[in-house]
């Protein structure tokens, strides 16, 4: 399928993952109905913004630093990094509404009033991001779109790493983790060549994880299949 956002100055831009799974319960249904509108960090879309008006985080979140969570799935490690830091604001942006429901409701148990949500491509939200406005991103075990012909689909290309390298502020952190391999070599080389350092010294450093991880379901099923998870951190040059 293609994202346009119905407006005819949108860029045609392609788009290969899932947005709807099995059918929403009617609670996730409310959350939805009830939740998500509020948790917007402001005109993202083509049809809100055509003009492409940089958001105001300032206005959305204060002084807060801004962390971005690239396709947050189920929202464990979302949830987590905001109940663990209260004083940071993080948006999730993730197309697949069955995972936004998801989060919405373990937002709701945790009280958490720190999350902003993007229901959507983050190409769009990179598009109104302003200019080294995040303190950090995170890319946690993205869709590895597995046959050679795909690689291109992947997170780790210049069509995104671009845009989130402009997003970012300098000296900000990169997080990648992922249990494929083959991802991981991508990742090492395209990650650098847009403008990011690889942090590794050790063996170490990309086997073990983060001091603050909260695994997620998707490296579950990966540990239980026998997959090694990676651990890649980069930074901003």
């Amino acid at each position: 399928m293609t994202t346009s956002n119905k407006h005819p100055d949108a860029p045609w831009r392609n788009f290969y993952g899932r947005v709807r799974g099995k059918t929403l319960r009617p609670s996730q249904l409310e959350y939805i109905e009830e939740d998500l509108g509020a948790l917007s960090p402001g005109p993202v879309d083509w049809d809100v913004n055509p003009e492409r008006t940089p958001l105001d985080l300032k206005a959305r979140f204060g002084d807060r630093p801004v962390w971005l969570e690239i396709g947050f799935g189920g929202g464990e490690h979302l949830v987590h990094q905001a109940v663990t830091y209260p004083d940071v604001a993080i948006i999730g942006c993730e197309p697949f509404m069955n995972a936004v429901a998801m989060l919405l409701g373990k937002l709701r148990e945790a009280g958490c009033e720190n999350v902003s949500v993007h229901p959507g491509d983050v190409r769009n939200l990179f598009d109104v991001l302003p200019e080294a406005s995040l303190d950090k991103a995170f890319l946690l075990y993205p869709d590895p779109w597995p046959k050679k012909k795909h690689h291109r689909r992947r997170f780790v290309t210049q069509e995104h790493l671009a845009p989130l390298h402009r997003a970012l502020k300098p000296g900000a952190e990169f997080r990648v983790a992922t249990d494929i391999p083959d991802y991981v070599r991508q990742a090492l080389v395209e990650v650098p060549k847009a403008g990011f350092a690889w942090e590794a010294e050790a063996p170490e450093d990309w086997r073990r994880p983060w001091s603050d991880w909260h695994s997620t379901r998707y490296e579950q099923k990966a540990l239980r299949e026998g997959r090694v998870p990676h651990y890649l951190t980069f930074r901003k040059l």
